[in-house]
């Protein structure tokens, strides 16, 4: 069966506010995979949706996560977006991976996670440093939460400190940017397939 991915895009703002770097970056990952014949989403915004704060996977009445969770989960690859704000992934990425933390008592009789089986890379953008260190939180988050992260997992781009250019206005992507997401794309998918066909015995 193909491999499916579901992206995510934990900008601050809401899609009918501003257009997204995040986005953009997804899509360079998106155009990516689709060489190794992974249909990507449409990205979900996730400051459309009511993701309320807490650490289970259903926090009420008006609670959109368990929707977004069961998107999340239906797919083989988690493309996880966030732009880089003070030198840290976004707080809504930060709101998804405490979401996410309900994973550790949803065990199965082998003791396995939801995500358990699946892959997780990230797209991210900033214009400050800072991209090592989001990755640094976000893949330790993701791992603790049952997630496999493939070799080389991260396609990202920073502009100059203190600059005022977004991924988003460049005029001509980066070579290294396009060559990176080619990796990524080729690293999950491949790890993916050999999930899918040989699951973890827990």
């Amino acid at each position: 069966m193909p491999l499916t991915a579901c992206a995510i895009n934990c900008s601050l703002a809401a899609s009918d506010s501003r257009e997204s770097s995040t986005d953009g970056m997804i899509g360079v990952l998106r155009n990516a995979f689709a060489e190794h014949d992974v249909r990507v989403s449409d990205a979900i915004r996730i400051a459309d949706h009511n993701v309320k704060p807490g650490v289970t996977s259903d926090e009420g009445e008006g609670d959109d996560w368990p929707k977004i969770r069961e998107r999340i989960l239906a797919a083989d690859i988690l493309v996880f977006g966030t732009p880089i704000w003070l030198g840290q992934v976004s707080s809504v990425a930060k709101r998804v991976l405490e979401r996410m933390d309900a994973f550790l008592s949803e065990t199965d009789g082998a003791g396995r996670m939801p995500s358990y089986g699946k892959v997780a890379v990230a797209a991210i953008v900033g214009n400050e440093d800072g991209a090592h260190w989001a990755t640094s939180q976000l893949f330790q988050a993701l791992n603790d939460t049952g997630w496999t992260i493939p070799a080389v997992a991260a396609c990202y781009w920073v502009g100059e400190a203190m600059g005022s250019t977004d991924f988003k206005d460049l005029k001509q992507r980066p070579e290294k940017v396009s060559k990176t997401a080619s990796m990524v794309a080729s690293n999950a998918a491949h790890l993916a397939g050999l999930l899918k066909g040989a699951p973890y015995p827990g």
